[in-house]
């Protein structure tokens, strides 16, 4: 079995700073990439930020200059580096992975898992 959990969320001013994390546990020999998707209201889901095994990464152009992935390989755990939080950055945010995982012998080089999300809240 393969869990993500995810740290972190919480209530902030805007400006403020918030640090999510995720770590990823069972039965994982991979970790091809891990990311953090986020979801408001009313709207869909979207990408937050990605990084993958080689270290590439890629934001959503309403993060970019604010938000920072980064990943812990070792510990298969992924941060989110949150800055000048604004208040349209209210959501529920939500731990993704794509991992290489076996069970009783078999082996998938590649599932997707989400974690059960995280609420930041920013106020103005």
């Amino acid at each position: 079995q393969v869990q993500l959990v995810e740290f972190g969320g919480g209530l902030v001013q805007s400006g403020g700073s918030l640090r999510l994390s995720c770590v990823a546990s069972g039965s994982i020999f991979r970790i091809n990439a891990m990311g953090w998707y986020r979801q408001s209201p009313g709207k869909e889901r979207e990408l937050v930020a990605r990084i993958t095994d080689g270290g590439s990464t890629n934001y959503a152009d309403s993060v970019k200059g604010r938000f920072t992935i980064s990943r812990d390989n070792a510990e298969s755990t992924v941060f989110l580096q949150m800055n000048s939080l604004k208040p349209e950055d209210t959501a529920v945010y939500y731990c993704n992975a794509d991992l290489g995982t076996y069970y009783s012998g078999s082996y998938s080089a590649s599932d997707e898992y989400w974690g059960q999300g995280t609420q930041v809240t920013v106020s103005s």
